[in-house]
């Protein structure tokens, strides 16, 4: 079966400027939730099964324009670039979860620990667990496409991680959360992989295959064209929310932010290093192995920021540290994309002998 590599995309100006629009919604969140208590209150108590209503319209507005990029279709072509697929799902569902528990635990369970909020410490470790155990599915077609790499393996590469989100996520939530000693609440955990992973992929495909066999693909990137503001939008919109429920424990423990973003700015880097080496031992291409880092890398902020919400709630330490996570994600995976491209004439030596 044959694919067709989506457009490229460019990062654009809104997007390369993701994490001064998140410190602006710590600055506008906070304020409004110390102006407008009752409000954030009558948001807080809109809950069915532990799930926010007004977050999960957010979330879905977030979620299904990014997944109307993917075509499941892909997993056709996945073959082509078998190595370099190889190496993504070990660094993707072998590594990144893992070793994010571990420097979670070591940074926020017990090197910062005297700095932080006692009651919040497992919690912080719960959210930088979520933001691990979910591959990035929208951002890594820019990235990709930044450090010129192979689109058809880029595409079929996230293809296959969405399709194994829907089965390993929630196990290996589980897993690492009961590791952690931290409760796990399965009900609401299955909740979430319904309502945030399988009901949008399920809704973004039959999107997806309506608009393309009515307009072709011109027809889709006008939608996406159109979503592409609402979707930023409705993310905005939840960090305000979000820290508007947190500006409290944000004001008492300044620092915290700063200290969770520690063990997530090591992580992206250790295991972009490690895909990136990994990919240079098998001898795959320089233009599949520069996706198959920032891939290996990255992580689905708004899925993890969904799960930590329903797990944890609107004021917890969980949802606060995968925030954290999108306040971070566009300058690092930005100088990941300048690493890469500036190694080529040293991985392709590598790559060649």
């Amino acid at each position: 079966m044959t694919t067709t590599a989506p457009a490229k995309p460019a990062i654009s100006t809104f997007e390369r400027y993701l994490s001064v629009w998140v410190a602006l919604c710590i600055v506008v969140g906070i304020a409004l939730g110390y102006v407008l208590p009752g409000l954030f209150g009558a948001i807080a108590s809109a809950e069915v099964a532990r799930v926010n209503l007004v977050v999960a319209v957010l979330i879905w507005l977030m979620i299904i324009p990014m997944l109307l990029k993917i075509d499941l279709r892909a997993l056709g072509s996945v073959r082509q670039h078998w190595k370099g697929v190889g190496v993504t799902l070990f660094i993707n569902w072998a590594v990144k979860p893992f070793s994010m528990a571990l420097l979670g635990t070591l940074f926020l369970g017990w090197l910062f620990r005297p700095l932080l909020p006692a009651a919040d410490v497992s919690s912080y470790i719960a959210g930088l667990i979520l933001l691990a155990a979910a591959p990035c599915t929208a951002m890594v077609f820019v990235w990709s496409n930044l450090c010129e790499g192979e689109p058809t393996y880029t595409l079929s590469q996230v293809a296959l991680n969405d399709v194994i989100m829907v089965f390993a996520f929630a196990p290996l939530v589980g897993l690492l959360l009961g590791v952690a000693s931290i409760t796990v609440p399965w009900d609401t955990l299955l909740i979430s992989v319904m309502l945030y992973i399988v009901v949008p992929v399920i809704v973004a495909q039959i999107v997806r295959g309506a608009v393309i066999g009515s307009g072709g693909q011109a027809a889709l990137d006008r939608l996406l064209a159109r979503l592409g503001p609402i979707s930023l939008l409705a993310l905005l919109t939840t960090l305000v929310l979000l820290f508007g429920f947190q500006g409290e424990a944000i004001i008492a423990h300044p620092l915290v932010i700063a200290l969770i973003a520690v063990p997530i700015l090591i992580q992206v880097y250790f295991n972009a290093g490690l895909a990136y080496w990994l990919s240079r031992r098998f001898g795959v291409a320089w233009c599949v192995a520069a996706p198959a880092a920032l891939i290996g890398a990255s992580n689905f902020f708004e899925l993890a920021v969904a799960a930590a919400i329903s797990l944890f709630g609107l004021n917890s330490g969980a949802a606060l540290a995968t925030v954290v996570g999108v306040l971070v994600e566009v300058p690092v995976m930005l100088s990941v994309v300048s690493i890469v491209k500036r190694t080529r004439p040293w991985y392709e030596a590598g790559a060649a002998a």
